[in-house]
């Protein structure tokens, strides 16, 4: 079974957040931040992932802690949820293009986390919504779920449907790293043995 729950509790934010990577893109998702809810909506429908997530952050403040935290417990989530990786696809990408909006993501599943990250906003806000919380989420996702991923920007002038394509392309390549391969079934999918 690849699924996961995690609950995680500091004085900024409690979250618990669970996870069925053989879902169908179910989701229920209650952040408190509109938009940041939207893209998450986004990330679970088109990875086919079944995400429960639930938030409750210092909002009275601003958004940062909410957004972040989320990544956290997400990363740990999908890292729980893949357990030794044995039989999975391990590598995923995907070019994604939503109206004006081209973005490219690539990904490894390697228990190695790095982010490189090219993915410029032309407007600070997205309504209410900082931009940069765009990249803090992925940050902390590739951080805590052990990801290597890079995201970047070919083409865009509106800052919502970068985002979007974002999340939905990062969505895709996960999708597909997570994918157990019918030739690779029982095996680590690297000629070290481990991941």
């Amino acid at each position: 079974m690849r699924k996961a729950e995690i609950s995680r509790k500091t004085a900024e934010t409690d979250i618990s957040v669970t996870v069925d990577l053989d879902g169908t893109g179910r989701y229920d998702i209650r952040t408190g931040v509109g938009f940041f809810d939207h893209m998450m909506d986004q990330l679970a429908r088109h990875a086919l992932i079944d995400i429960t997530l639930r938030c409750e952050g210092d909002l009275h403040i601003d958004d940062h802690h909410t957004v972040e935290d989320c990544g956290i417990a997400l990363g740990q989530a999908l890292t729980r949820a893949l357990g030794d990786k044995r039989g999975i696809r391990r590598y995923g990408s995907f070019h994604l293009a939503m109206d004006d909006a081209l973005v490219r993501a690539a990904l490894d599943l390697s228990g190695r986390p790095f982010l490189v990250w090219n993915l410029p906003f032309p407007t600070e806000k997205i309504g209410s919504f900082d931009t940069e919380l765009v990249r803090e989420f992925f940050q902390a996702f590739a951080t805590h779920g052990g990801i290597t991923l890079h995201v970047d920007l070919i083409h865009g002038v509106n800052s919502h449907h970068i985002a979007e394509a974002a999340f939905k392309a990062v969505a895709r390549s996960l999708r597909e790293a997570v994918e157990p391969d019918p030739r690779r079934a029982d095996a680590i999918p690297s000629t070290k043995g481990m991941l």
